[in-house]
């Protein structure tokens, strides 16, 4: 696993719909293998983590998966709410504040305000010594991160937020989640793809927009979802031949299946081939699971390949 999980946050970003949640729970799930006391963590009150490793969702608080694995769902106006109490020192004001009205107007009027207190979050969960009463430090912290444009917006709001606030504890707050964002010895930020046009183009302009707006590095890809490639090409014609030759209708399925496979994974592996061209990142491949839903099996399977391969 090396360097990649030696950092102490992990952002997954990427196209959506390309398996981002997937992936960063199998990274979570590879790295408590490799000793770490690892939490996955997603924003906008998605909820899907806990249930990737089959446990129920629990609102704004961390869920054991097993011991030394946690999940966790950061919701904004929980997020809010929290920083208030940070800000204010009183539970009763911020409660008063963050239930009122014209708080929620602001909230939602002041640009950034959403995206600074879930990433100002995400860098307390990150931190060996948290602010949360009662919390155990993890030694690693990985965010099933918003898709690529929103992503980059999360990333970016520290600094976003503190040109706002030019002085103040709000601007030198902004200041040091930026600076642990930006670094990359406490921070790196990896992409999901599927080998497919849109999302490979995608990843190429990700890695271009992370370096000029965030002054980032991509760190790695992983290229999702791939089928194996079972036939030669002489194998493949010789099916074709026998699809024409008038089959049953079930052997006429079977290999027109067959051959929708093939040529699906040979386009796949030519995408492979212009993400890894286009791509200053390392490239790190995983397999499909012929299936819609992971479940803890999948899971552990991607693990295993991440395991071997990082």
């Amino acid at each position: 696993m090396g360097a990649l999980l030696d950092r102490r946050l992990i952002f997954v970003t990427g196209k959506g719909g390309v398996g981002k949640t997937t992936v960063a729970a199998a990274l979570a799930l590879a790295a408590h293998r490799a000793g770490r006391r690892t939490l996955v963590c997603e924003v906008a009150a998605q909820e899907r983590l806990a249930a990737a490793f089959g446990m129920a969702a629990e609102g704004f608080r961390e869920v054991e998966v097993e011991p030394g694995l946690n999940a966790f769902s950061v919701n904004p106006e929980d997020a809010i709410r929290e920083w208030l109490r940070y800000q204010l020192r009183s539970r009763t004001l911020a409660g008063l504040l963050g239930g009122s009205r014209i708080f929620q107007y602001l909230a939602t009027a002041a640009p950034g305000l959403a995206e600074m207190v879930t990433i100002g979050k995400v860098w307390e969960l990150a931190q060996l010594e948290r602010k949360t009463p009662g919390s155990t430090p993890y030694d690693l912290v990985i965010v099933d991160a918003p898709a690529t444009g929103h992503g980059i917006a999360l990333l970016g709001a520290p600094r976003t937020f503190g040109e706002i606030a030019r002085v103040g504890p709000i601007n030198r707050q902004a200041e040091i989640v930026d600076a642990f964002v930006r670094d990359p010895a406490s921070t790196a930020v990896v992409a999901v793809a599927l080998a497919e046009e849109m999302p490979v183009t995608e990843t190429l302009e990700l890695e271009r927009r992370v370096a000029a707006e965030l002054d980032v590095r991509l760190e790695h890809v992983f290229a999702n979802a791939l089928l194996a490639n079972r036939l030669s090409g002489t194998e493949a014609a010789t099916l074709d031949a026998a699809l024409a030759g008038g089959p049953s209708d079930g052997a006429r399925a079977a290999l027109a299946a067959s051959l929708e496979a093939h040529q699906t994974a040979r386009a796949q592996r030519s995408q492979l081939g212009r993400l890894k061209r286009g791509l200053g990142a390392p490239v790190t491949t995983l397999p499909h699971l012929l299936t819609h839903d992971v479940g803890r099996d999948g899971l552990e399977r991607l693990a295993a390949k991440l395991e071997r391969d990082l």
